[in-house]
């Protein structure tokens, strides 16, 4: 009937707007506890809180008007703002993303590149660790990717007898020298205690066992022994985007180099 129909639609929007205001207030304080500085529009938080409201009726709410949202309208109605909401948390967190991190988006993918949603529900610091993650792999697979191709065809270490593919030499070093990677692993440590007393919190200061600390860039450590950082803020974005995409660039090629001499046994370059 006509008067239902109308009466169900009067208690739609009765209860959402006697519900949207304390969750605009909520979501909006959510957003600056997590130190994001965009602004939401009050049509995305009255569109989240909206939702919200059809998606589950609170327990607030009489039998009677739970009944009513469970109706063939609500439920016609319920996927679209759900869809309409995604769009507007995806937004919010690429927005987040673009201000969290200045650098790492190139063309053409644009400045924030998130086709998985990886970043959907992470806080700026989370986002931030991500990246200093992104940045260590990267650096690591830069010279892993150097390091094959110059120790197969260079080897004067150990007589020369260390040949053949790289992913067999370091079996074979422990079968020659087993005390050669004890050195080597110190080193490591040293390196990644120093990194971590730079940029992650202290844990027994009462920090985050996994947060890093305010201000500090990714990646940034203060090592640069040969003077090649930028002056100029722009110089230095494009080298760090330089540096973000070659590490990438190196990750997929160690992993192609892997996976070559997995199944044929020979060396890169044969």
């Amino acid at each position: 009937p006509a008067s239902g129909f109308l009466e169900t639609i009067l208690s739609i929007l009765h209860h959402t707007i006697y519900i949207c205001a304390p969750l605009a207030l909520i979501i909006q304080r959510k957003a600056r506890a997590q130190n994001c500085t965009m602004q939401l529009s009050l049509p995305a938080v009255l569109l989240a809180s909206a939702s919200l409201t059809l998606a589950a009726p609170t327990a607030a709410m009489s039998k009677g008007t739970a009944a009513k949202m469970n109706t063939r309208l609500a439920k016609a109605v319920r996927p679209h703002f759900l869809n309409a909401v995604n769009k507007v948390s995806r937004d919010v967190s690429r927005k987040a993303g673009e201000e969290t991190l200045s650098t790492g988006g190139t063309a053409p993918f644009g400045k924030f590149w998130d086709p998985a949603g990886f970043s959907k529900d992470l806080t700026p610091n989370e986002l931030k660790r991500y990246r200093e993650a992104e940045l260590t792999h990267g650096r690591v697979a830069m010279l892993g990717a150097l390091g094959f191709l110059t120790q197969e065809a260079f080897h004067p270490l150990f007589g020369g007898d260390i040949d053949g593919p790289a992913i067999k030499h370091f079996e074979e070093i422990v079968a020659k020298a087993p005390t050669f990677w004890y050195p080597v692993m110190l080193a490591i440590a040293v390196a990644e205690l120093g990194r971590a007393r730079i940029g992650w919190q202290d844990p027994f200061d009462g920090g985050s066992l996994f947060g890093l600390r305010e201000g500090y860039t990714p990646g940034d450590i203060g090592f640069d022994p040969l003077g090649l950082k930028p002056q100029n803020p722009a110089d230095y974005i494009n080298m760090q985007n330089k540096e973000i995409n070659n590490g990438r660039l190196a990750m997929i090629a160690l992993a192609g180099f892997i996976a070559q001499e997995l199944v044929n046994g020979k060396p890169i370059v044969n």
